[in-house]
């Protein structure tokens, strides 16, 4: 079975939310939703879609999306079976969260790492 396939999204904190995503937008052109991030479509080499996107989003310092974590980053990474990679990391030992969310975005399930960084795993809706 396949593991990670590759980065979903990266995710971090900042002190001053606004500034920050202001300076990535001025300075770096990254454009900036309402929500804190973008989505970055993924195209091939003539610049045609093809079917992905990575996230990026920047999120309030306070914000406790990356509990049980106290690190300043979570990434997400995309997997092609979320319950079975799931089931693998248990028998192997490692710290997995218990909670699994399924939306029309697809499945999460999360892991904390050696480090205790929590990690997002990520199985995009079919198609995706």
């Amino acid at each position: 079975m396949k593991r990670v396939t590759g980065i979903g999204g990266i995710f971090f904190k900042a002190n001053d939310a606004p500034t920050l995503h202001a300076w990535y937008k001025r300075h770096l052109g990254i454009d900036v939703q309402s929500w804190g991030g973008t989505a970055f479509s993924w195209t091939d080499e003539e610049g045609r879609p093809t079917g992905g996107s990575t996230i990026w989003s920047i999120s309030a310092r306070e914000s406790d999306t990356f509990a049980p974590s106290s690190s300043a980053f979570m990434i997400n990474y995309r997997v092609e079976d979320l319950h079975g990679l799931v089931k693998l990391l248990k028998e192997e030992g490692c710290q997995v969260l218990d909670k699994i969310d399924e939306s029309e975005y697809g499945k999460f399930a999360w892991v904390i790492d050696p480090e205790g960084n929590k990690v997002e795993l990520w199985q995009p809706p079919e198609g995706q």
